[in-house]
């Protein structure tokens, strides 16, 4: 990957990319994760319970300034994959259990921003490689943020076990790898089908399961993109919690090129 150029005045960066440069403004990200929540309705996939943060409790001890201690104390229960924006390596589907927190080693990407609304196939609703196609053409990119439609605030509590999401088709996946993209970014609970029994199609396709592994490509799921961004290209900065494991909460922030 290219490496990058950043000369600050100021919030203004001007970054050099493949030898083009583009000026960004630091002091406006547009920060598309969702947060963890101890709320009931934080949103969440895969048949298991809510998040839990709460003050940790040892004999008479409870971890909270309200309840006596001198310090909140508190405990946190999730996982990464169900409670939030989280982006993960191919250790999610790996026997080898790769850390994103060791592939992950640059943060900042340019990326493209399109929306796309699922068609149906069947009984599911799919992206497809036609879609993707007619969005991006054959330009290469290194990373690319999806939006689905309906686009709506409903996306930042949706309980989706057993509502059978959108996902992305096998061959659109081959064709996103094929054209380079290495981050991909999207507004779902994942890219493959929640009942596919174990096939993992979409995943497999993006990392080249079956052939060269690539270990530095990572997926990030559960973003929201308000309407406000419009599709066109971004610089994204892409930050993981340091947790050595498949998959972590992560942050993505865009920044508009002026």
């Amino acid at each position: 990957m290219s490496a990058h150029r950043f000369t600050i005045c100021k919030m203004k960066t001007i970054i050099t990319h493949n030898a083009n440069q583009y000026q960004i403004d630091l002091s406006k990200p547009l920060d598309i994760s969702i947060a963890i929540t101890n709320k009931k309705d934080n949103v969440n996939a895969w048949y298991i319970d809510a998040p839990k943060i709460e003050p940790h409790r040892d004999k008479d001890f409870v971890g909270s300034i309200p309840a006596g201690a001198s310090t909140n104390f508190y405990d946190i229960w999730f996982n990464p994959h169900s409670h939030g924006t989280h982006t993960e390596c191919v250790g999610h589907i790996s026997a080898e259990h790769q850390s994103v927190n060791k592939y992950l080693q640059q943060f900042f990407f340019l990326a493209e921003v399109i929306t796309i609304s699922p068609s149906k196939a069947n009984q599911d609703l799919v992206i497809t490689k036609d879609q993707l196609q007619k969005a991006l053409g054959g330009t290469a990119l290194s990373a690319l943020v999806i939006r689905t439609l309906p686009n709506t605030a409903m996306k930042l509590n949706r309980q989706y076990s057993n509502s059978n999401p959108p996902y992305i088709l096998e061959d659109a996946m081959v064709f996103l790898r094929e054209l380079g993209v290495e981050h991909l970014l999207i507004d779902l609970p994942s890219v493959d089908k929640e009942k596919d029994n174990g096939a993992l199609l979409a995943h497999k396709a993006f990392w080249n399961f079956n052939g060269e592994v690539r270990l530095n490509a990572t997926i990030t799921e559960f973003i929201y993109v308000p309407e406000s961004i419009v599709d066109g290209s971004y610089f994204l900065n892409l930050q993981v919690a340091p947790f050595e494991n498949d998959a972590s909460p992560s942050r993505p922030v865009l920044y508009k090129i002026e």
